[in-house]
């Protein structure tokens, strides 16, 4: 499958988790404060410093597969986040994407576990 194919999957799984921990932790119906709190953290600026984090754990797939989105030539530019940090945030993505399409629950809760950390 196409790297960018499953960071468009990786970036939805990544959302998801994180709308569902924020609504977890915090409830309530100001979904305004939730999507703020959200935002935040599956920006790219945040995904992509989520991954030098993530990445030293990648097996030989997941590192090939960061690295293919990486690379890849991105018709947009993110509005908040450098290039080389939307390049990162995609690859990371990419692997998620791939975790959750071949079905690696435990390995990918633990990376989205690890990207939600908040890092001072």
């Amino acid at each position: 499958m196409h790297p960018m194919a499953l960071a468009f999957v990786g970036d939805a799984v990544h959302t998801l988790y994180v709308r569902t921990l924020v609504t977890e932790m915090c409830g309530g119906p100001r979904t305004g404060e939730l999507h703020r709190m959200t935002s935040e953290k599956v920006a790219a600026t945040a995904q992509a410093a989520a991954s030098g984090r993530i990445s030293p754990l990648f097996d030989e797939t997941e590192a090939d597969i960061f690295r293919r989105a990486r690379n890849c030539r991105i018709q947009t530019s993110a509005k908040h986040a450098e290039p080389a940090e939307y390049r990162r945030a995609s690859g990371l993505e990419a692997v998620l994407g791939y975790l959750y399409l071949t079905g690696q629950t435990e390995r990918l809760s633990l990376f989205l576990g690890m990207a939600t950390e908040d890092k001072a």
